[in-house]
């Protein structure tokens, strides 16, 4: 039998595929669980940390925490406890069915302890008797330093970097052994049985012996009572609601930002290119984040994401221009790193820090404007301090707008004048223009009216294409770019102008592979990197709610319904997706999920009749 294309592309090295993963948090940091039962991707102790577990990028060398049972050819099944981010991973034949139940601990603000940073894994036989065998085999800082393996009583074994960094611990209630400097087990369970296995830092190793069943209830009724909280009442509740728990597990409890995705390295490309990391918070992810969140009734959330985000605006430089990311934490990122350690052969090496980092992308003053702007709306109103930073960031946009940058897409073969950072360098305009009226702030009106204005006159002017009958992403070219679905999003063009129609139509023509949506248009070398990537999830999404916006709701209502299809088997979305519907990219992206819920909200009142507000 003839193999695929992306079969035959695929590094022997590569892992399990992308998508045949569940997610785990605790809003410190986060692990991918396969349907294998292996924990094969994980940082520690924070999402932006040094990976621990990263089989998932190199199955020989990246190192895993997997428990499997000794079944013959058992059917494998996953899937999330309802409304909460425990994972059960369950091994069914016809002699016994045992499942695995994966959970960072959580609590509410009001706990009487701290919560340890751990993994628990319980393993229960459902059915029957069942042997099982565990081994742990965490790679420290990239697989980069070796460690030593140290017994710790009959239950216990302490992994220590040789770098002399935070000491690993795991401990369990069956006897464990070290092979290797790995830890290993063998067991038995009967019907009914149980067995633990917490994994965190040593210094934690004392409130690491919580009962795991404890720590099971109290997690399962936090994330249940987060749940609870939102307000959406649509007819597509359940992706939207994992939707909303992904971003609460990408999330920061300590610092409020959100990470653009929990993983590095995972490639764009079936044979294994654009391989970035994505661990970072991006400032142009802050206006889908407060809208959605806003919009599920998590105020918390959105007020803690944009306290985040005016700390990064009071401290910008002294010109008011932003960093493109940030660590969660606020501060700068790391440059750009090739991992060669986890170098599969059948690609590039994986990437960690971001040398986008260093570019300029003048689309993120509007999505942080336009954070702003929501978050007075329906939040709490703008102090003096903070318009005062506020006023420093427009007056450089003001000043800049007309400037070439590397945009949203973060090409990496030079400047360019770019459709899409016109256009947010307008969203950022108006929204400031619009705050300063409705909350009688001073500005002065007369020059940011007139920068706003000059910014929509040059994008009708000289991005329309007569040709085309469509906007481009450059003066006088004939490309067409995806990011021109947000237009009518951030309303700044009439969901059914016929300028806006006619380019609706041009995308879905030329970028679309029913129902991906292309970042632009495909075998141009725009970029200037190797591979062809797949469909940009996100795009789709806007693509859908674009649909639905111009009167067209049964093809927008079509289009996202074929996307949920294309989530993974617990609804979870990869940055990418090929043709052939592999997962491609860092997984899961928080943008994607954002998306989808903003286009779900449009679908909503589409579907019932209704039209959204233009102001």
């Amino acid at each position: 039998m003839a193999k695929s294309a992306a079969n035959q592309n695929r590094s022997p090295r590569l892992g399990t595929p992308i998508e045949a993963h569940g997610l785990i948090g605790n809003m410190r940091t986060t692990a991918l669980a396969s349907t294998q039962g292996a924990i094969d991707f994980m940082c520690f102790p924070r999402i932006d940390s040094p990976s621990l577990f990263a089989a998932l990028l190199d199955a020989q060398r990246g190192g895993s925490f997997s428990i499997a049972p000794v079944l013959d050819a058992p059917r494998l099944k996953q899937m999330y406890l309802p409304e909460t981010n425990v994972l059960i991973t369950r091994f069914m034949s016809p002699d016994a069915v045992c499942e695995i139940v994966d959970f960072m601990p959580v609590a509410d603000e009001g706990a009487k302890s701290a919560v340890p940073n751990c993994v628990v894994r319980l393993v229960r036989s459902i059915y029957g008797h069942v042997s099982l065998a565990m081994h742990c085999a965490p790679r420290f800082d990239y697989a980069r330093i070796g460690h030593e393996a140290e017994q710790n009583g009959e239950n216990g074994v302490h992994f220590k970097p040789a770098n002399g960094s935070e000491t690993i611990a795991l401990n369990a209630t069956v006897a464990l052994a070290i092979d290797r400097n790995d830890a290993v087990a063998h067991f038995d369970l009967a019907e009914g049985q149980t067995a633990c296995f917490v994994l965190g830092a040593a210094v934690d190793s004392g409130r690491l012996s919580l009962p795991c069943h404890d720590a099971l209830a109290q997690t399962i009724a936090f994330w249940r009572n987060w749940s609870g909280q939102s307000t959406y009442r649509g007819r597509y509740r359940e992706v939207v609601m994992r939707s909303a728990l992904l971003l609460k597990l990408l999330s920061s409890r300590e610092y409020g930002a959100i990470v653009a995705a929990p993983t590095f390295g995972l490639p764009e490309t079936p044979d294994g290119r654009r391989r970035w990391d994505y661990r970072y918070t991006w400032i142009r992810d802050a206006a889908f984040s407060v809208y959605a969140l806003l919009r599920l009734g998590y105020v918390g959330e959105a007020q803690a994401f944009v306290r985040w985000i005016a700390e990064r605006n009071k401290r910008c430089h002294s010109d008011g221009s932003l960093r493109v990311m940030y660590a969660v934490d606020g501060e700068d990122t790391p440059g750009e790193t090739a991992i060669d350690t986890l170098h599969d052969s059948g690609g590039a090496p994986p990437l960690v820090g971001n040398a986008a980092r260093d570019q300029k992308q003048l689309d993120v003053y509007g999505a942080l404007m336009d954070a702003v702007y929501l978050y007075n709306k329906y939040g709490e109103a703008i102090s003096h301090d903070g318009w005062e930073h506020v006023t420093r960031t427009i007056n450089y946009v003001a000043a800049h707008w007309e400037e070439p940058d590397h945009g949203i897409w973060e090409f990496r073969n030079g400047l360019r004048p770019l459709l899409h950072s016109r256009l947010m360098c307008w969203v950022a305009l108006d929204r400031a223009l619009r705050l300063a009226q409705k909350r009688s702030l001073p500005a002065p009106f007369g020059q940011w009216f007139e920068v706003r204005d000059s910014i929509h006159r040059d994008i009708h002017q000289n991005f329309w294409n007569d040709e085309l009958e469509s906007f481009v992403q450059t003066p006088g070219s004939k490309t067409l770019d995806a990011s021109v679905l947000m237009m009518p999003l951030v309303r700044f063009i009439g969901p059914k102008d016929q300028r806006w129609l006619s380019t609706l139509d041009a995308i879905g023509h030329e970028l679309g592979v029913d129902p991906l949506i292309f970042r632009y248009t495909r075998g141009d070398t725009l970029d200037g990197l190797p591979g062809e990537e797949g469909g940009f999830s996100a795009c789709s999404f806007w693509y859908a709610e674009a649909l639905a916006r111009a009167g067209r709701v049964d093809e927008g209502r079509l289009v996202f319904e074929k996307m949920l299809a294309y989530a993974n088997h617990v609804g979870l979305y990869s940055e990418e997706v090929a043709v052939n519907g592999e997962s491609l990219g860092n997984f899961p992206q928080a943008l994607t999920h954002l998306a989808l819920i903003s286009a779900a909200f449009q679908l909503d009142r589409s579907l019932d009749g209704a039209h959204a507000p233009w102001s």
